[in-house]
């Protein structure tokens, strides 16, 4: 998608090790309009997908996931990194390794919101190492719900984490893919 992309050269900053900052327009301050485009681009993708449900992990995935459901006009299920007092006591939940939290986090699902009658899209900010994403499928898997498609804004392409989800068997689109951020650069896949 041309316009992310050129949002990404223009005021994402490499910080090196793979670590790409976008805070001023998806991870911190969230740019509305770009996100509702994008939403709009991930329902054209998945139009054909089935989806009942989408989920997507807290906090930075949840801008383009509510966008893309207001778009496909499903609801969105965030795992939630913590466990609130008014989750019930028997819950969906799973670790995952964050990059940029250098530790490992727990992806929680309350079993209201998720279950075998779902059919899950996964939609999430960045696609990696994969390990997120992974989890929010662990999640999906264990609530009996169906994976229909994942969905990422952002690719790290060089990270690996396609070829982890590619034996799923779903379809996984990404809407700004990033082939190499060596040298201060960002380079985007063709």
């Amino acid at each position: 998608m041309q316009e992310l992309k050129e949002r990404i050269l223009r005021e994402g900053k490499n910080l090196g090790g793979g670590i790409l900052k976008v805070d001023g327009f998806i991870n911190h301050q969230v740019d509305p309009a770009l996100m509702d485009a994008c939403g709009r681009r991930f329902a054209e993708l998945f139009a054909d997908v089935g989806a009942t449900k989408i989920l997507t992990a807290e906090i930075s995935g949840i801008a383009p996931a509510v966008m893309t459901a207001l778009h496909m006009g499903l609801p969105v299920v965030y795992a939630r990194k913590s466990k609130p007092i008014t989750m019930p006591d028997q819950v969906f939940l799973t670790l995952a390794p964050s990059h940029t939290k250098g530790r490992t986090v727990e992806l929680i699902v309350s079993p209201e919101y998720l279950g075998p009658e779902q059919r899950v899209l996964i939609i999430d900010d960045f696609l990696a190492s994969g390990q997120t994403i992974m989890g929010l499928v662990r999640l999906a898997s264990a609530a009996g719900a169906s994976l229909v498609g994942i969905g990422a804004l952002i690719e790290k392409r060089f990270e690996g984490g396609r070829d982890l989800l590619a034996p799923l068997g779903v379809p996984i689109k990404a809407l700004a893919v990033i082939s190499d951020m060596r040298d201060d650069k960002i380079l985007f896949e063709d």
